[in-house]
């Protein structure tokens, strides 16, 4: 089963947010909340795997500051945002802090389910309106690097030691769902793609040592 605590300012949209998700069988809504500092507060103690927000977007720089302290210091969640106006978003700032998914408000329930569904997997979903919005390509290859968290570089030195999910999770005490979130995020930040490429990256970038 997995855990979604719905975000959003407007109680409509929060009911039907929480109305989609539950019309699913794999999806448990454990949670609303009508702001992200009272969703961020509660999350050690409702545990979800992702939040479905809804984004305004006259709150975008600060909502992206944010995520990206909550995703270094607190509970590995995958983010799935909702915007309204698509040319108001900045992809890039969105994915660097904690952002997984994005989809248009105008969404069908099947492609929000299936949005939460792949996030939960630890999978990157973008809906093909904001593909024009994706200079992004090119940035990454001239700046490939972002900081890897302590726990992100702890997964990346087992990745090089050949451990599989299972291993490390058993090692780090922590849940086989968590450490695939880890590795997404260390692919995203050295712009690989593969186990093998991380490595690779972390040991020329001198992240870990074999």
């Amino acid at each position: 089963m997995i855990r979604v605590l719905v975000v959003a300012t407007s109680p409509v949209v929060r009911a039907g947010l929480s109305a989609v998700v539950s019309s699913n069988s794999q999806l448990n809504v454990v949670g609303s909340a009508s702001n992200l500092d009272t969703a961020i507060a509660e999350v050690g103690q409702l545990q979800p795997d992702v939040i479905l927000l809804d984004l305004s977007s006259n709150a975008q720089a600060s909502m992206w500051e944010k995520l990206l302290l909550f995703q270094e210091e607190q509970y590995p969640v995958g983010f799935l945002t909702i915007a309204e106006e698509i040319e108001s978003i900045d992809i890039e700032a969105a994915f660097r802090s904690g952002v997984r998914g994005i989809l248009p408000n105008d969404s069908r329930e099947s492609e929000i389910i299936a949005a939460v569904i792949a996030i939960a997997d630890g999978l990157v979903v973008l809906h093909p309106d904001f593909l024009d919005l994706l200079p992004m390509r090119e940035k990454v290859a001239t700046t490939p690097v972002q900081t890897l968290t302590p726990r992100e570089i702890e997964v990346l030195e087992m990745l090089g030691s050949g451990l599989g999910n299972k291993a490390i999770a058993k090692h780090l005490q922590i849940s086989e769902h968590t450490v695939k979130f880890h590795i997404s995020s260390i692919f995203q930040k050295l712009a690989v793609s593969t186990r093998t490429e991380a490595v690779t990256v972390g040991v020329r970038l001198g992240l870990i040592m074999l």
